[in-house]
């Protein structure tokens, strides 16, 4: 029965302002990291969590909390000083979404070697003895320790508000970030500046982890899904403003303990509706700006254009290579393969074609799967009108997700789709249809079009296989046609392409929900091959799998998904013996995509090809397997 008394109000907002203040530590630090460096700081829930497991190895080398609380975050700082060192700074003159890319790989590699080294058991640590026992109020108890992480947090919060705002220190850290040059004319060492900053926003994370240690199950993936939320409080308060991460940490923190007095199963998703709400009304945030100036959008080669020759080259390649791999290859993981080569393609598209990096395209996936699955099982529906159902659901959600994201560019449209994603695997997992943790399994194979029965294995490969190249076919076409041109042009140039009068922002949501329903597409038939939808699907780490799979095959290319996709899921099934060191394995290559090749293995590919065909003069027409030929660009006329 539902609990009206004061007793259980007061406990949830104590919680909630607790849970506000790692809110407000944690959105503190990525606040200071974006406004002084320009980077989304995914490694930030990582760092946090690293910050609680030395607190715990200081423990054991006899150094008691107080030691932690000075230790841990010097060293987190110090993990921070040689990834701003070593990776950081080597992609700080590209695009600033190429280091929110670095970062998450990394993230990859410490998450992943973090959990094959402890597993997934959490660690204890105690709180110093003088914090034993509480205050006893009218209508709570309040524990010492937790009335100490309020306050702390509220002290380090404000003096590091008022260090930025209000000191010269803080005036040149803004100067530096604004106008580099003339800061170094006054003898400022701007690199060491930025060093700094990184590491005193990453040392935050470490602080946070050492005050929830006594509070939380110390576990190498505590900051996973706590950073997601913090994502969401850095966007309602403004991407880099100080002021409003502290405001909206602590606020929604409350925010949150309220709900869950009072409907307990909409607490995990309150922080994201607001977030919508607020991006709606104010796109910067409650205490943003506007940014004005260019999108911040991935840069792309001159690879991505492919001729109707190189198109069918390719699409023959792929059906010699379905045809031939089931004899070395189970089929049903050739198919889960192609199933994620089309998802893998909708991302590429969006990135390559549009300049738009979605962190979020997995609720478009799972949007598809769960669609098609409930309707086949719940339902009886037929399984290929279950998947066209699918797509559509795909589609319209994309939609409705591109009139609030499409608002913002660049990083601030990734963290938007983010978050967004993020909220609907909230509600994924407390509605009743998708069965939660359990998913929703045995959707039945019903025959295709009435006479082709997908329970047979040969059928419904043939079926995927023909499904996955008439869909790098109808992409390519799309790609090549006068809406492809002008979509190039927005990307390139959308301020150009707008003085020509195209309307930029209808171009780019349909664009987007196209994206978004080959992706339900691939969701849709994923669910008919695997005969199961699950949470899984709609993670935000599924999104980060579909990027990477389109920076290994090239960003700039309208093959490059599709080789990525086959690659990761080669590298995820055949590796599987070594368990979380697959993610180790994974972001290795993330890291190595950003930092070595960019474009990726197909762009790396097409680009020595056009440059050897350069070498050998000019000609009439490209027909090669990535060439252009004479094409009209409303970019460049």
């Amino acid at each position: 029965m539902f609990d009206f008394s004061p007793n259980a109000l007061f406990g949830q907002l104590l919680l909630g302002l607790m849970n506000g203040s790692f809110y407000a530590l944690l959105s503190l630090g990525l606040a200071v990291i974006f406004g002084m460096l320009n980077i989304v700081n995914f490694a930030h829930g990582a760092q946090y969590m690293l910050g609680a497991f030395a607190a715990v190895a200081l423990g054991r080398l006899g150094l008691g909390y107080w030691w932690a609380l000075l230790l841990a975050p010097l060293a987190v700082g110090i993990v921070g000083l040689l990834t701003e060192r070593l990776f950081l700074r080597r992609v700080a003159n590209l695009n600033h979404l190429y280091g929110m890319l670095l970062i998450y790989g990394l993230t990859l590699v410490i998450q992943g070697a973090m959990q094959s080294t402890f597993g997934a058991s959490s660690l204890q640590y105690s709180a110093p003895e003088h914090f034993s026992g509480g205050i006893r109020l009218p209508f709570l108890f309040l524990p010492y320790y937790r009335l100490w992480v309020v306050l702390f947090s509220l002290a380090v919060c404000g003096g590091t508000w008022y260090v930025i705002e209000r000191t010269r220190i803080g005036a040149y850290l803004r100067a530096a970030t604004e106008n580099p040059t003339i800061v170094r004319t006054f003898g400022i060492n701007v690199p060491l500046l930025i060093t700094l900053t990184y590491c005193f926003g990453v040392g935050l994370a470490g602080l946070a982890g050492v005050l929830a240690a006594p509070i939380y199950q110390v576990r190498p993936m505590m900051g996973a899904d706590l950073l997601i939320i913090v994502f969401a409080v850095v966007v309602i308060g403004g991407m880099g403003s100080i002021l409003g991460s502290i405001v909206m940490g602590f606020g929604l923190g409350l925010l949150e303990g309220l709900v869950s007095f009072i409907y307990p199963q909409a607490s995990t998703t309150a922080v994201f509706l607001v977030m919508v709400l607020v991006l709606i009304v104010r796109p910067a945030g409650l205490f943003g700006w506007v940014v004005s100036g260019p999108a911040d959008a991935i840069e792309n080669e001159d690879t991505s254009d492919v001729t109707p020759r190189g198109v069918l080259v390719f699409c023959g390649l792929a059906l010699l290579v379905v045809a031939v791999a089931p004899l070395f290859v189970f089929p049903y993981v050739l198919m889960q393969a192609m199933c994620l080569a089309i998802y893998a393609l909708s991302v590429g598209f969006l990135i390559g074609y549009v300049g738009l990096l979605s962190f979020g395209h997995a609720m478009f996936l799972g949007a598809g799967s769960y669609a098609a699955a409930h309707l086949a099982t719940a339902w009886g529906v037929p399984s290929d009108l279950a998947m066209l159902v699918g797509v559509v659901a795909a589609a319209v959600l994309a939609y409705a997700v591109g009139l609030i994201a499409l608002r913002r560019q660049g990083i601030y449209f990734a963290m938007i789709t983010l978050a967004i994603a993020q909220m609907l695997y909230f509600a994924a997992m407390q509605a009743p249809f998708t069965h939660g943790e359990d998913g929703i399994q045995k959707v039945p194979q019903t025959d295709l079009l009435g006479f082709l029965p997908l329970s047979n294995p040969k059928v419904l490969y043939v079926v995927v296989s023909a499904v996955f190249v008439l869909a790098i076919l109808a992409l390519a076409r799309i790609v090549n046609s006068p809406f492809g041109e002008v979509l190039r042009a927005v990307r390139d140039n959308e301020a150009r392409a707008v003085s020509l009068g195209y309307n930029a922002g209808r171009y780019k949501l349909v664009a987007f929900v196209i994206s978004g329903a080959l992706a339900g597409l691939a969701g849709a038939m994923k669910a008919i091959v695997s005969q199961s939808a699950n949470l899984s699907d709609m993670h935000w780490s599924m999104s980060g799998e579909a990027l990477l799979m389109a920076l290994i095959g090239g960003i700039g290319s309208l093959y490059g998904p599709v080789v990525g996709a086959f690659i990761v899921f080669a590298i995820v099934y055949y590796f599987a013996s070594l368990g979380e060191w697959v993610v180790v394995v994974q972001g290795v290559v993330f890291v190595a995509c950003v930092m070595l090749f960019r474009r990726g293995l197909v762009g790396e590919a097409l680009a020595w090809w056009q440059a050897r065909r350069a070498r050998r003069g000019p000609t009439d027409g490209v027909t090669g397997l990535g060439g252009q030929g004479r094409q009209v660009n409303p970019s460049s006329e």
